[in-house]
């Protein structure tokens, strides 16, 4: 099980290595953000060996807010997470796909994913997204498109609150992917046209039951908890929160080792 950096914010990715150790996840997974300590790869060794915290996964800066994070150029993006992935031992990297404006990115896309799995030995999977939505107006933001089932990457991530917004269902998309299922967001939705990130079991979405079906499949991939943490007032509501997204999972996880191995 590990932590998104991203699941304490407004804290720190410092702060994700302190409160996971203190709550006994197995690791974190790194969004890389503005702040600094998340694009250093020699930063973030010396936090995982002082909280001996793993970097299990590495977000790669492709959200619409770290457009600027590694300069912007998509593809070195991808290369220099991956990079750092491997430098600090991860199971993964996550990516989002292109915005429809990335039009030669976005072209290249599905190719270029696949040449970079030949060339590094940790899996890109690329995220599952959403259409937007503006006054009852579906608006098509990604390219090739926010739907990987439709798509032939190799390796995908499920976001379980994605996948609420997009109106679908995590364990019917689970299912489809089969063996193409790399990595896990935990999260939740309602439904909402909003990316909300709930708690898991507050929403809508069968997130016990997948992960049930991911220990059935003795499945070896990352969990990741990210989830939106913002209206805590404290540390302590905070960690209450994430502390109860860990037994969720490990509650419907038990039977399994979900132990990345490298």
């Amino acid at each position: 099980m590990a932590l998104s950096t991203s699941s304490v914010y407004p804290e720190s990715c410092a702060d994700a290595f302190e409160i996971a150790a203190r709550l006994g996840y197995d690791g974190v997974e790194v969004m890389v953000w503005t702040d600094p300590v998340s694009q250093d790869t020699g930063a973030l060794k010396r936090l995982s060996q002082h909280y001996g915290v793993p970097v299990l996964s590495v977000h790669a800066p492709t959200l619409l807010v770290t457009q600027r994070v590694w300069g912007k150029e998509p593809w070195a993006k991808l290369e220099r997470s991956l990079q750092m992935a491997e430098d600090l031992g991860s199971g993964a990297v996550v990516a989002h796909p292109p915005f429809r404006w990335q039009k030669e990115y976005g072209a290249a896309f599905v190719d270029g994913v696949a040449a970079l799995n030949d060339h590094f030995s940790v899996p890109l999977a690329v995220e599952n997204m959403y259409p937007w939505r503006a006054r009852s107006r579906e608006v098509m933001a990604y390219s090739p498109g926010w739907n990987p089932l439709e798509q032939p990457y190799r390796h995908v991530t499920l976001d379980f609150s994605h996948a609420a917004t997009a109106g679908g269902d995590s364990l019917e998309m689970a299912r489809a992917l089969g063996d193409r299922l790399t990595h896990i967001h935990l999260a939740d939705g309602a439904g909402s046209a909003k990316d909300e990130h709930l708690l898991p079991g507050r929403g809508t979405q069968p997130c016990g039951e997948v992960l049930d079906l991911l220990s059935e499949r003795n499945w070896a991939g990352v969990v990741a908890v990210e989830v939106n943490t913002r209206k805590c007032r404290t540390r302590a509501e905070r960690e209450a929160e994430l502390t109860e997204c860990l037994t969720f999972a490990r509650e419907h996880l038990a039977s399994a080792d979900l132990t990345p191995t490298r």
